[in-house]
C-alpha cells in the first residue's frame, strides 16, 4: 500500500478547460477595452468649450490605457498558470502511463519489470 499523494487528472483537466475560458474571456475583454472604449472629443460637445473638456479626455484616456495594461498582465498570468498546470498534468499522465507499463499494463498480465 502507498503512502504517496494521488492525483485527480480530470480535476486538473477541469482546471487547464476553466483557465482556458477564463484566457479566451481576457481576450475579449481587451479587445473591447482596446477598440469599443473610445470617447472621441466631440463627445464633449462640438465646440468643447467648457474648461474640463481636455482634462475629461486625458483621464479617460489615462484610465483606458490602464485597463488595457492591467488586462493585458492578468492574460498574462492565466496564460502562464494554464500552460503550467498543462505542463504538470501532462507530466503525471506521463508518470501514470509508466507505471502502468512498469507494472504490466492493463491486460492484467505479469509482463513488466516486476513480474520477473
Amino acid at each position: 500500500m502507498s503512502n504517496g499523494m494521488r492525483v485527480d487528472l480530470s480535476a486538473m483537466d477541469e482546471v487547464i478547460r476553466k483557465l482556458w475560458t477564463l484566457l479566451d474571456d481576457m481576450d475579449k475583454a481587451g479587445q473591447t477595452s482596446r477598440y469599443n472604449t473610445e470617447i472621441p472629443m466631440d463627445a464633449f460637445g462640438n465646440t468643447c468649450l467648457f474648461l474640463e473638456a481636455g482634462d475629461l479626455q486625458t483621464a479617460h484616456k489615462t484610465m483606458k490605457t490602464d485597463l488595457e495594461n492591467v488586462i493585458e498582465s492578468l492574460h498574462g498570468l492565466i496564460d502562464k498558470f494554464g500552460t503550467s498546470t498543462s505542463k504538470v498534468k501532462d507530466k503525471y499522465t506521463e508518470q501514470e502511463y509508466a507505471n502502468k507499463n512498469q507494472m504490466g499494463g492493463d491486460t492484467g498480465g505479469s509482463n513488466g519489470s516486476y513480474a520477473k
